[in-house]
């Protein structure tokens, strides 16, 4: 079923899902699958990487990943594992929207609520951002109840902040802005690489292994062909990454390669919130092959 285009609102669909809360996680979690993947979810015995993430969802919960989902205290994760020269400068932290102070800003930054996914502002000259429409929206993100949207559990007990950040730039890259190397890692160590490119004008995705090799599959995104080279810091994001996932069964850790440099994007631990067709339909059973579940 194409729920987006019978409910073309997001922040309606949100709306909806928050006045569902009641909905037991399991049931709704069941339901969602059914809706987004057409296909029955197999909560018992699963075999896909999409099931896995499921199940992830309603038996896997530590205090750790409240600390690493949220955007803010994840640098304290990083710091502890000694990673603090990935960490980009941070700006601001504020509890509030009001609290925002502008004029003390640099010219570029960028913005992000610490309670959720894809709720940044990238701002490259602060002359032309517009303050009325930029609180809106941050007003409108630091409320989301970003749990109830997909029952990702580790997005519940966030305290919703906006941090302000440095805007990093890569001014040799081929793509608009910056490369998104994006870990899927089980059990302490990276296994693929989704590669994320021009994602504010074209955005599209390849899947790599470890060791670069091109995988022929498309995700939500089509993927756009074996026509990136091996990054030149691909060992050390591999090594990064295996740090940082050393500590959960599965989890998403993203970076970036930018003047010769490593830095930390953000850890995920239900990619897609699990809802995503691979094609070929192979490669979903290929990822939940890595994916040992641990109750928790």
């Amino acid at each position: 079923m194409d729920y987006k285009k019978i409910l073309k609102n997001k922040e309606l669909r949100i709306n909806i899902l928050h006045c569902l809360r009641f909905v037991p996680d399991a049931l709704m979690i069941k339901i969602q699958y059914r809706i987004k993947m057409d296909r029955k979810l197999n909560l018992r015995n699963p075999k896909r990487y999409s099931e896995k993430i499921q199940w992830y969802k309603l038996n896997y919960r530590t205090p750790l990943m409240t600390q690493c989902a949220d955007k803010y205290s994840v640098r304290d994760y990083i710091r502890s594992k000694g990673l603090n020269s990935i960490l980009t400068e941070m700006y601001a932290v504020y509890d509030r929207v009001h609290e925002i102070n502008i004029e003390s800003l640099p010219e570029k930054f960028v913005m992000k609520t610490t309670n959720g996914s894809g709720t940044n502002i990238f701002c490259k000259d602060k002359t032309k951002l517009s303050l009325e429409d930029t609180n809106k929206l941050l007003t409108e993100w630091i409320k989301r109840d970003n749990f109830s949207s997909g029952r990702e559990w580790s997005y519940k007990h966030i305290v919703p902040r906006i941090i302000v950040e440095e805007y990093l730039e890569d001014r040799t890259n081929q793509f608009d802005g910056i490369n998104d190397y994006k870990f899927l890692c089980f059990n302490g160590k990276a296994e693929y690489i989704v590669l994320d490119v021009d994602r504010q004008v074209d955005h599209k995705r390849n899947i790599y292994d470890k060791n670069w090799m091109y995988i022929d599959v498309s995700t939500d995104h089509d993927n756009f062909g074996d026509c990136v080279p091996k990054p030149d810091g691909l060992d050390e994001m591999l090594r990064v990454a295996n740090i940082l996932a050393v500590d959960f069964p599965c989890v998403r850790v993203d970076l970036y390669w930018v003047n010769d440099k490593v830095y930390f994007g953000e850890m995920t631990f239900y990619p897609w919130t699990g809802y995503v067709n691979f094609s070929p339909d192979e490669f979903d059973f290929t990822l939940g092959s890595h994916f040992q579940l641990i109750r928790h």
